[in-house]
């Protein structure tokens, strides 16, 4: 006992002179948890700022009652009701599924290959880089300019149909090219493809090429080492694109309005036109049944992949 103490006797002596012969407090550090905590405050408080307060605020409004003269606090299920067993309501919502699983599927497509391409094709990165930044050129425009600068070009006297025409593919102009579902679609897969490029590249970017030698040394052929190792492997980027796509297709309206000439809606074309009309808590129920349509599409998407789990690695 007496030997423990002449030893700490001496440490803290030897502490005490190596600080200027004062023994100097220990700091406190602060709790991990609360250092976290402080890191994402910021990021915390910006989305219930401005994403939680206002679907709140959807939320409330959304069982008001209300007439011409103004709104009236109430717990009336009226509002949903009549949003979702009126037909026109569920024609809309059947038909921004529609384009939403078209442009999906043709992003896709497009996306992957592109991708693909990049990654496995382009062995320096400069040109790699130089290509991609190709991609984003359209990008560097307003989305409005570059959705009303397909008018002119798919019109009746455009300049696509001028260039069949002259080709003799044609004899005469094709009227399903504008103001039709089939111009809303190439829109929307002109302004979205990008958003499936990258994060398809980013995975394969992060694919050991190695794997990819050895099928082939094993006997792969091009679809098993594509459905194998490729696709498996470069599903984060694909749920990820995917779930950007949904999300712009369903929360669009501005793309449906000028590219289909007023022959096809958007849900959100229909929530405009209820907030035009001063129809608030109708627009505050159709709002809060998009974000829970949304919301339950990007959940079965998740399911596919745990992204969280896969952006960690």
């Amino acid at each position: 006992m007496s030997v423990l103490t002449a030893t700490d006797s001496r440490s803290a002596a030897v502490i005490q002179s190596a600080s200027g012969g004062v023994a100097r407090p220990r700091r406190r550090r602060m709790p991990a948890w609360s250092v976290s905590w402080l890191q994402v405050s910021p990021l915390a408080l910006i989305l219930f700022a401005l994403f939680a307060l206002p679907t709140v605020l959807f939320l409330v409004v959304s069982f008001y009652d209300y007439d011409r003269t103004g709104l009236y606090p109430a717990f009336i299920l009226d509002n949903y009701k009549d949003l979702l067993t009126t037909p026109a309501t569920w024609r809309v919502y059947v038909s921004s599924l529609k384009f939403a699983c078209i442009v999906w599927a043709i992003t896709l497509f497009l996306g992957f290959n592109i991708a693909y391409f990049l990654i496995f094709h382009i062995r320096s990165r400069m040109v790699r880089a130089v290509f991609f930044l190709l991609c984003t050129i359209p990008f560097w425009t307003s989305g409005i300019i570059r959705t009303i600068a397909w008018i002119p070009f798919l019109g009746r006297n455009g300049a696509f149909n001028q260039i069949l025409m002259g080709m003799g593919v044609t004899s005469q102009p094709l009227e399903f090219l504008l103001f039709s579902d089939f111009s809303v679609i190439i829109t929307y897969v002109h302004l979205f493809t990008l958003l499936m490029i990258g994060p398809i590249a980013n995975s394969m970017s992060k694919i050991d090429k190695a794997l990819v030698e050895a099928a082939v040394d094993a006997g792969a052929s091009r679809w098993a080492v594509m459905s194998n190792v490729i696709i498996p492997l470069s599903k984060t980027g694909i749920v990820l694109g995917s779930i950007l796509v949904f999300t712009q297709v369903m929360g669009d309206y501005f793309v449906v309005k000028q590219m289909s000439g007023g022959q096809s809606a958007s849900i959100v074309s229909m929530l405009s036109n209820e907030i035009s009309t001063m129809q608030y808590p109708p627009a505050s129920a159709n709002a809060m049944v998009l974000v829970v349509f949304v919301a339950f599409l990007v959940a079965m998407m998740m399911r596919v992949v745990d992204v969280r789990k896969e952006l960690v690695k």
